[in-house]
C-alpha cells in the first residue's frame, strides 16, 4: 500500500465503491473534500496530517463565501465527516496519522423543516386535472411520493415491473439499502391510469412525453423538481415545494397519527435514527396532548 496520501485518498474511494457499496454521488462528494483538503494543507504524508492542520484547513474554510455570507458550518461538517472517514480507513490499515475521534463536528442550528399545511397539501396532490398522459403520470407521481415517502431519485429510478396488485415493494435506497415501501389505494389507482393510458414501451415508470405524446426517456430528479414546483403555483402555495417537502409531509401525517420515530425511520430508509428526530417536535406535540388528557385527573 502506498504511503502518499493522494493514493491512499483514491484507495479510500475505490474501498467506498467496492467494499462500503457507497452511490456514485457520496464517492463524487468524498473526493471533492477529500481533494480540497489536500490541495489547501500541501500535506502529502499521513505521518503530518496533525491537528494543527485540520484547524488551519477549518479557518480557511470557515472564510470561504457561501451562499449567504461565509459557509455555512454544516457545509464544513462535510469536509470534516470525509476526513474523518478517511482517517479510519487509513488507522484500519495500519498506518499512522490524526486519530479520527480528534476530529468534532461544529455545532450546528436544528434543521428547519419545509412544511405544508394539510389544505396544501390536499391542493398539491390535486393538482394535475385532466385525462391527458403528463396529468396521468403527475397524478401518479403526486399520489406515490405521499403514499410512500421516497426520495426523488429512488422515484426515478422505478420501472414498470412495480406489482400495484400488491400493497408493498422493495426500493434501493441511499448507500444500496434496500427498504420495503407501502401503496395506498390512491397511489395504486393513479399508477393503474397511467398504465393504462402509455403506448410507449420504455422502461422507466415515468418518462418525458413529447408535445405529440412520444415517449422519450425516464424523467430525472431535476424535472420531477420542476414539475412539483409548477403545480404547487397552480395550488396557490407560496413557499417553495419540492419532493422532499412531500417526504415531510409523508413522515409527520405517520407521527401525527400515532406511528413511532423508530418505524418512520425505516420508512423513510434513514441509517441513524437522528436523522428521522428532525421530526420529533412532531412527536412532543402529541406528547403534550396525551400528557393534557390523561395526566393528573384522579387529583381533580
Amino acid at each position: 500500500m502506498s504511503t502518499d496520501l493522494k493514493s491512499l485518498k483514491t484507495e479510500f474511494l475505490e474501498h467506498l465503491e467496492i467494499e462500503k457499496g457507497r452511490s456514485v454521488k457520496t464517492m463524487e462528494n468524498y473526493d471533492r473534500y477529500l481533494s480540497r483538503f489536500l490541495n489547501q494543507t500541501k500535506i502529502t504524508s499521513p505521518a503530518k496530517l496533525d491537528e494543527k492542520s485540520v484547524r488551519e484547513f477549518r479557518i480557511w474554510l470557515n472564510r470561504q463565501p457561501g451562499t449567504s455570507g461565509d459557509m455555512k458550518k454544516k457545509t464544513q461538517n462535510y469536509y470534516m465527516i470525509a476526513l474523518r472517514a478517511f482517517l479510519k480507513f487509513l488507522r484500519k490499515r495500519g498506518i499512522e496519522s490524526l486519530n479520527p475521534e480528534r476530529i468534532e463536528l461544529a455545532k450546528v442550528g436544528q434543521r428547519d423543516l419545509d412544511l405544508i399545511s394539510h389544505d396544501e397539501l390536499n391542493r398539491l396532490l390535486k393538482a394535475p386535472t385532466g385525462a391527458s398522459l403528463t396529468a396521468l403520470r403527475d397524478r401518479a407521481i403526486m399520489e406515490l411520493f405521499f403514499s410512500t415517502g421516497l426520495r426523488v431519485s429512488e422515484l426515478c429510478a422505478l420501472t414498470r415491473d412495480l406489482d400495484t396488485s400488491r400493497d408493498e415493494f422493495s426500493v434501493r435506497g441511499k448507500g444500496e439499502k434496500v427498504r420495503v415501501v407501502f401503496l395506498s389505494d390512491d397511489a395504486k389507482k393513479a399508477i393503474r391510469e397511467y398504465e393504462k393510458a402509455r403506448g410507449d414501451t420504455e422502461d422507466a415508470l415515468f418518462v418525458r412525453y413529447t408535445r405529440g405524446g412520444n415517449a422519450r426517456d425516464a424523467l430525472t430528479p431535476r424535472s420531477v423538481e420542476r414539475l412539483i414546483k409548477g403545480y404547487a403555483i397552480k395550488a396557490g402555495i407560496t413557499r417553495k415545494v419540492t419532493p422532499h417537502v412531500i417526504r415531510h409531509s409523508f413522515a409527520t401525517d405517520l407521527l401525527e397519527n400515532g406511528a413511532d420515530l423508530r418505524s418512520v425511520q425505516a420508512l423513510l430508509g434513514h441509517a441513524n435514527i437522528a436523522t428521522t428526530q428532525v421530526y420529533t417536535h412532531v412527536t412532543d406535540k402529541h406528547l403534550k396532548e396525551i400528557h393534557q388528557k390523561f395526566h393528573g385527573k384522579r387529583r381533580h
